[in-house]
């Protein structure tokens, strides 16, 4: 992550516009989860757009080293200029077993993702967001960062810029972020659904019909 906002920053000098990343998750009750990592940037000049789409964080071979691991299903990877609203974009969607499996990520190595047990069956999980300095005279106003967390539990507490159910959205210009910032939020999880007595009941059923066939059958 602090890569991928530090190689953003340099790419600013070939633009004038803002750049932008989005990240949405959604955690399970068991940890586990799935993310869609969406950033982009406007351009000013189309004969930027090649340039752009040659460097390393829109190169899709590039993107899926950096976001490859052993413990990460990468679903997919799309990179891709929209002349619509003059945009450069890369979207990565993945998967993950558990929580602290992004860890293994390198695009994700300064994130310290963390699921903790917390009291009363509840988990604490916190993601930090690392500082970036972007120099030349670049205004940190100008960049945004978004995570946008669903939560398959009860919310307890949350330090989050907005809620709305179970949605939690950060929201920061990377000069809000400073020394860095900590998304942090406790939960009890849902239960996970257990299987219903009705399909129990289904397939003794189905299981008596198949026995009686045969056994009517043997005896023809």
């Amino acid at each position: 992550m602090k890569k991928l906002l530090i190689v953003l920053s340099f790419i600013s000098i070939l633009i004038t516009s803002c750049l932008n990343y989005v990240q949405d998750t959604t955690i399970y009750p068991d940890g586990s989860g799935k993310m869609q990592i969406n950033y982009w940037m406007k351009f000013t000049d189309t004969t930027n757009v090649a340039t752009i789409l040659k460097l390393e964080i829109f190169n899709p071979d590039s993107v899926r080293k950096e976001f490859s691991s052993p413990f990460v299903d990468i679903v997919n990877i799309t990179t891709y200029s929209d002349s619509t609203d003059s945009t450069v974009h890369a979207n990565i969607e993945l998967n993950f077993n558990n929580v602290d499996s992004l860890n293994t990520v390198n695009a994700f190595a300064q994130s310290r993702f963390s699921l903790e047990d917390g009291a009363a069956s509840q988990k604490i999980f916190t993601q930090f967001i690392p500082p970036v300095t972007t120099g030349f005279g670049i205004d940190g106003s100008a960049y945004r960062v978004t995570y946008n967390y669903e939560i398959r539990g009860d919310i307890i507490t949350h330090n989050a810029t907005n809620k709305s159910g179970n949605n939690l959205t950060w929201s920061y210009s990377l000069s809000e972020i400073g020394k860095g910032k900590t998304i942090s939020v406790t939960f009890k999880p849902f239960k996970l659904k257990e299987t219903p007595y009705w399909i129990y009941i289904l397939a003794g059923l189905v299981l008596l019909i198949v026995i009686f066939f045969l056994v009517r059958k043997k005896k023809d």
